[in-house]
């Protein structure tokens, strides 16, 4: 496993890291477990999770994964051997209706962001977090699956990132949090985060996470070049397109049984032609020199010059012991430009 600096601080994270979204509803606890324990094991010290997982986003369930990652932790007493990753949701693009965390009212200001933050430290059993991550804008943004930009006249109360950013810096001084940074967001979005830091004497971003994979390259549009130039590593969510990247989908044009994208709605988008089509000339050069589908996509995600970690998530053991051998997997240059040549043909498919 390589280790990499998050941001300009201290801390080193793991080239993959594991997510754990499913666990507490798709994922049982002690499946759970297992993953976690075979993730640290293949080298794995980075784990992302948020406030309001798992998903399905429910009243019912909000925080298991946060509490299942912190008992974890416990009992086998690996906290000063692992990077804790959470986040604080907003209102507006968030998915489904989270009334049930912290109220209608729920924004991105110093009083939330404060609630959230001690919220999660109880879940996690920790007394401190290491990443501390903004979950998507306030403001509509085309990360979250708008197809296009239009402006949109920013809503009345809209927290501005300035507030946001103060808010977060706040709890960095009191030791809750050792570094910040944005998820969904936009190049404008990340370069006001920076411009408001240099200015204001505030905390500084360390990482950007986004959706990133073979299937969606839309990061080296704009943030990529941020990413490097500004030590704001991309930290990629989704490399594995939600299993479409895994080759499990070549002959199949609706959802598989028992899969995330038969039990959420939501993911039938992601079966258009275009998509396929793509799907299956990776999975094809996968094959030609063979690799597995999977580990084409994660290892093509983590060899980008601006990436921190990819994110492998697995809704069972059986699903991350394959996954984890993508981290042997180095791509030569041959398959790189023929993954281009893919791409080029066919570019971030929707």
């Amino acid at each position: 496993m390589e280790y990499r600096q998050l941001g300009r601080g201290p801390l080193q994270v793991s080239a993959y890291g594991l997510g754990v979204m499913t666990f507490g509803a798709q994922t049982a606890e002690d499946d759970a477990f297992r993953q976690l324990d075979m993730a640290f094991a293949a080298g794995i010290t980075l784990f992302d999770t948020a406030e309001n997982y798992p998903a399905p986003v429910l009243a019912a369930t909000q925080g298991r994964s946060e509490e299942i990652l912190g008992r974890w932790i416990a009992a086998r007493k690996l906290r000063r051997q692992v990077v804790i990753a959470t986040k604080v949701a907003g209102p507006g693009d968030g998915p489904g209706d989270m009334t049930h965390i912290r109220g209608a009212g729920r924004c991105l200001d110093a009083k939330n962001i404060a609630q959230a933050v001690d919220d999660s430290l109880r879940r996690l059993r920790t007394d401190v977090i290491d990443l501390y991550q903004i979950h998507w804008p306030e403001r509509p943004v085309t990360t979250l699956r708008r197809p296009r930009y239009s402006y949109l006249p920013d809503a009345p109360g809209l927290v501005p990132l300035e507030e946001t950013l103060a808010g977060l810096s706040a709890q960095v001084r009191a030791g809750k949090i050792r570094e910040i940074g944005i998820c969904n967001e936009s190049p404008w979005g990340a370069m006001r985060y920076l411009a408001a830091a240099a200015q204001g004497g505030f905390a500084r971003i360390a990482s950007i996470q986004n959706s990133y994979s073979l299937l969606d390259r839309n990061f080296e549009l704009g943030l990529a070049e941020i990413a490097m130039r500004e030590q704001t590593g991309l930290i990629g969510f989704s490399p594995l397109a939600s299993g479409l990247l895994t080759g499990k989908y070549r002959a199949a044009a609706a959802p598989i049984a028992g899969s995330r994208s038969s039990l959420f709605a939501g993911f039938s988008a992601r079966f258009a032609p275009a998509v396929l089509a793509a799907a299956n000339a990776y999975a094809a050069l996968a094959e030609q020199h063979g690799l597995e589908p999977a580990h084409l996509a994660l290892a093509f995600a983590a060899q980008q010059p601006f990436t921190t970690s990819v994110l492998m998530a697995a809704s069972s053991a059986a699903q991350l012991r394959q996954n984890l051998g993508a981290i042997a997997v180095r791509l030569p240059r041959e398959v790189l430009q023929k993954i281009n040549a893919i791409h080029d043909r066919n570019p971030n498919p929707r």
